[in-house]
């Protein structure tokens, strides 16, 4: 039942993606969004909003406990070195989120344009739809 649930779900989704995209005026896709940015120092919400949904993640603590501990080393300290390990696996997302968010900031203006927000809806609601599909279609 739940997968079923999730298929339409991704399916509607992926739908009124694409229904929208395709309606959209261009001057209805003109409007200036918000942006984060521009109303003062957002930092400490976004950090904290980021931080807590990181932090109440069961995937985060599964990865830690699953998969960090085949990478200790025999006779090393199973605390320390896994600490280690923790604090390298987050410099590295650090590092990779703030190309990421470079990457986005460069291309900000190119994203904001009318015809790449409705090629960037579509694109997007053909794949979430696809998911969907493909998990109606899954036999497991």
């Amino acid at each position: 039942m739940l997968r079923w649930a999730g298929a339409c779900y991704l399916i509607w989704m992926g739908l009124s993606m694409l229904w929208a995209a395709r309606r959209r005026r261009p001057e209805q896709a003109a409007q200036p969004v918000d942006e984060p940015g521009t109303s003062g120092n957002d930092f400490y919400p976004g950090w904290r909003r980021g931080a807590l949904t990181n932090l109440l993640n069961p995937k985060v603590g599964v990865f830690y406990v699953a998969l960090l501990p085949q990478f200790i080393p025999s006779g090393a300290s199973p605390f320390a070195f896994g600490v280690l390990l923790a604090c390298v696996h987050i410099l590295l997302g650090t590092a990779w989120s703030a190309v990421l968010v470079v990457l986005a900031r460069r291309l900000r203006t190119v994203l904001n344009r009318p015809t790449a927000r409705r090629l960037v809806d579509r694109i997007t609601g053909t794949v979430i739809a696809g998911f969907g599909i493909r998990l109606a279609a899954s036999g497991h």
